[in-house]
C-alpha cells in the first residue's frame, strides 16, 4: 500500500545519525542523503526525514506513529535501547508483549529528538 514515509526534523545531522543507530539495529543500511533529506532504503519501502521544504519548523504529528517491523524481541529491545542511547525518549509502556485478543505482539515504542512517536513491533507467532 504504501511507497514511502516521510517525517520532519530540525536538524538533519542529528536525524542521520539517530535513524542511522536506530534503523541499524534492524539491518537498514545507513542514510543516503539528499540536500535537504535522508532516505533509507530497503525492498519493502523507504523510510526518509527531511526539512521542511517550506522553511517552517517541523512538529510531530498528534496521534501519529510509525511502525518498524522487529525480527525478535530482542531486535526490538535492541532498537529501544539504540534510541534512547542516541537521543530518543521512551514513551508509553516499557518494551513488552501486548496482546489483543489471540495476537501476541511485542511492542517498544520511544519518540524521536524531533518528537516524532516511533515503535518497534514484532509478531509473536500463534503456539
Amino acid at each position: 500500500m504504501f511507497s514511502h514515509v516521510m517525517i520532519g526534523t530540525n536538524d538533519l545531522d542529528r536525524a542521520k545519525t539517530f535513524y542511522d543507530k536506530l534503523l541499524g539495529t534492524l539491518g537498514v543500511q545507513p542514510a543516503v542523503v539528499d540536500r535537504h533529506r535522508i532516505f533509507y532504503r530497503t525492498k519493502t519501502g523507504t523510510f526518509s526525514v527531511s526539512k521542511p521544504i517550506d522553511g517552517k519548523p517541523a512538529t510531530a504529528a498528534n496521534g501519529g506513529t510509525i511502525g518498524f517491523v522487529a525480527a525478535s524481541p530482542e531486535e526490538a529491545d535492541a532498537w529501544h535501547a539504540a534510541g534512547i542511547a542516541n537521543g530518543g525518549v521512551s514513551c508509553e509502556d516499557p518494551p513488552g508483549i501486548r496482546q489483543m485478543g489471540d495476537v501476541k505482539m511485542y511492542l517498544a515504542y520511544l519518540r524521536d529528538p524531533d518528537g516524532n512517536k516511533l515503535c518497534a513491533l514484532y509478531r509473536v507467532p500463534k503456539a
